[in-house]
């Protein structure tokens, strides 16, 4: 076994690595950013060793600067945990070439299924089924569009590099194929430095499932059963389970063989995933998967393995990368109840799943027996936009699928975040959600019901916006003298007070009837009971947490009120802090509600902006690769109304 490791990420991942690190008796070297200087993986290592500035360019994605730390600290071994260079095959062969052990697979391996369309070319020699497509050299768009249309709608445009969503667009009709390969090709090749996609054909009703296979130097390959990851949006995971509901022993073992020689057709040594489509519109089937790629690291839903195999992934890992044997066969392989985890995200459901910044003014996770909590991010450190926004898992194990579900269900009403925007509200209504909870779901299940899990637009809380007032209000004032005209109670002779107190509730101007009784009490109007609603205070604003949903409130600036607002009168803005990728338009144009303006990226992921109504593109305030802050404004549309009024 090693001595030391450097763990060369950062976040919940790396702090899962060292707490078994540690438990080996290896010696812990963190690396971090400037800007996750006080990150609680910092913290939890031996020594930490600051590797470059806040864009991961220029810290987190560094060999160079990696491997410098791993050699001025004497590190055995890398973890290169998920992401970032996890399956860079250069980066493990840069390890190799240094004389330190890379722990995952070999080079090899990764570039074998790093690109989409060699890994499946390879799956069909080794007699793996594949999803039917084209996965072919020729990149020419318009040959790609006629190759889609050969394949018949809907379509999957994928990136053959990277995964994690990105490069991944569908396609339902043939008019849209151009945006979105326009799309994939742009975000495929700042994501992961090659722009090359492979089209194929969309499952109807597709699940997602995965099967975790370990290998180690001397040929052993067994397989560690199925998760489910068919719970996602944008192609991104939000709740996976282990087994998969209706997984039958006679599919896992036709899947779990398949991906057994998916990992032998390749040489693999480590962790990996072999991923599956499944059509899930008749069941899950022995002849009715297909293979869609193998990542060649741990997963992040790793964990709901751990818990119903009883395994330590990590330390597996480890074993695995100093030359040990596997420690079991696979009859040896037994699973023992249902795991399930939900990802807590800093995004906000209501605004389409946009990644939120800011500070955690508040975060508290439940004790509970069968509760695993693997979290990154702790109250009063800071969301920034340079990183993905996941702050946490849950991981519930119970005796069966329902108690573990309700477990997870409790588990996330107990949580409590506040300061930056969640989908903690949204993963609750999830958990629970009849129609997964019978097991009848897929891939697009939260896109069909995302008014149903309070994905969409819910409006203001009064209940919680007079919780917020009325916390504001009862803080104690900081005064420079005893003077009693300096007071805040609102007291007076003759009886109770009525005040009309503006104030700020969700960033909308509302006005807060204020009753201050002869006992002082405050009382806030309010035509609903706000009895569960808690309120958290920073800087003068009340973070208010309802039902998982948050509520913030301040007591507007009235001078302020007056002000022209500068986001009316048709004003594009930006929905969070990102960089401009690319303007579409140009000052004078005419454009149509709905018809695409500009591109930012933020967290990693590309949002684009539309024209709300139909108008004319009056200034433009930006300009492409300029960074912009959330709120600010893009450009000015005029309504088409206005333009005819002024002819």
């Amino acid at each position: 076994m090693f001595s030391s490791v450097l763990i060369a990420n950062r976040g919940e991942i790396a702090c899962r690595i060292a707490r078994t690190a540690k438990r080996l008796g290896l010696r812990t070297v963190a690396v971090y950013s400037s800007a996750d200087k006080d990150a609680p993986h910092v913290h939890a290592c031996d020594e930490a060793h600051l590797i470059g500035p806040a864009p991961a360019s220029e810290s987190y994605l560094s060999i160079e600067r990696i491997l410098e730390v791993a050699k001025r600290t004497g590190a055995d071994c890398i973890h290169p945990g998920y992401g970032f260079l996890s399956e860079r095959s250069e980066f493990a062969q840069a390890c190799a070439d240094a004389g330190i052990v890379f722990v995952g697979p070999p080079p090899s391996a990764i570039q074998a299924m790093g690109l989409k369309d060699r890994a499946k070319a390879l799956m069909e020699q080794a007699g793996v089924p594949v999803v039917p497509g084209f996965h072919g050299e020729m990149q020419d768009p318009k040959f790609l569009k006629s190759k889609a249309y050969e394949i018949g709608y809907p379509v999957l445009i994928k990136a053959v590099a990277g995964g994690g969503g990105k490069g991944m667009r569908r396609v339902d009709k043939h008019v849209e194929f151009d945006a979105a390969l326009e799309g994939a090709t742009r975000e495929a090749s700042r994501s992961f430095g090659d722009a090359r996609v492979l089209i194929e054909k969309y499952v109807t009703a597709p699940r997602h499932v995965e099967i975790q296979v370990f290998a180690d130097q001397y040929g052993n390959v067994i397989h560690l059963g199925e998760r489910d990851c068919s719970l996602q949006r944008r192609h991104q995971k939000v709740i996976e389970e282990a087994p998969a509901p209706g997984m039958t022993r006679e599919i896992r073992a036709a899947m779990g063989k398949a991906a057994v020689e998916a990992a032998r057709a390749v040489g693999y040594v480590g962790a990996g995933t072999v991923e599956f489509i499944a059509d899930g519109s008749t069941g899950l089937r022995p002849d009715g998967f297909w293979f869609m790629e193998m990542n060649t690291r741990l997963q992040v839903e790793h964990p709901v393995t751990e818990m119903i195999t009883g395994i330590d992934l990590v330390a597996w890992q480890f074993r695995i990368a100093s030359g040990e044997k596997l420690p079991l066969s696979q009859d040896d392989v037994k699973l023992d109840g249902h795991a399930v985890e939900a990802r807590l995200y800093a995004e906000d459901p209501e605004r389409n799943f946009l990644p939120a910044i800011g500070p955690l003014v508040a975060l508290e996770f439940p004790a509970m027996d069968g509760v695993r909590i693997d979290a990154g991010v702790v109250a009063g450190g800071t969301v920034t936009p340079f990183y993905d926004p996941m702050l946490a898992k849950l991981i519930a194990h119970a005796p069966t699928r329902d108690k573990a579900l309700d477990l997870l269900h409790t588990a996330l009403t107990r949580t409590r975040i506040a300061g930056v925007r969640s989908n903690l509200a949204f993963l609750a209504a999830l958990s629970v959600a009849s129609e997964f909870r019978a097991g009848h779901f897929d891939t697009g299940f939260i896109d069909r019901h995302l008014a149903a899990l309070g994905a969409v637009p819910q409006g203001i809380d009064a209940g919680a916006a007079a919780a917020g007032v009325t916390a504001l209000l009862a803080q104690p004032a900081q005064q420079c003298d005893a003077s009693p005209w300096d007071a805040t109670d609102g007291f007076q002779l003759g009886g109770p007070r009525e005040v009309a107190l503006p104030v700020s509730v969700d960033g909308e101007r509302l006005v807060a009837q204020i009753s201050y009784g002869q006992d002082a009490e405050i009382r806030v109007e309010h035509t609903l009971a706000a009895d569960d609603a808690r309120a958290f205070l920073a800087d003068g604003t009340a973070y208010v947490l309802r039902a998982g949903r948050q509520t913030v409130v301040r007591i507007a600036d009235v001078a302020a009120m007056g002000a022209v607002d500068h986001a009316g009168g048709g004003a594009v803005m930006a929905p969070m802090h990102g960089r401009v990728l690319s303007v579409l338009v140009a000052t004078g144009d005419v454009v149509h509600k709905g018809q695409r303006l500009a591109v930012i990226e933020a967290m990693k992921m590309e949002h684009t902006l539309t024209a709300p109504f139909d108008g004319t593109v009056g200034e433009i305030a930006v300009e492409a690769d300029k960074q912009v802050q959330d709120g600010a404004v893009i450009m000015t549309i005029a309504p088409q109304e206005l333009n005819e009024g002024k002819a």
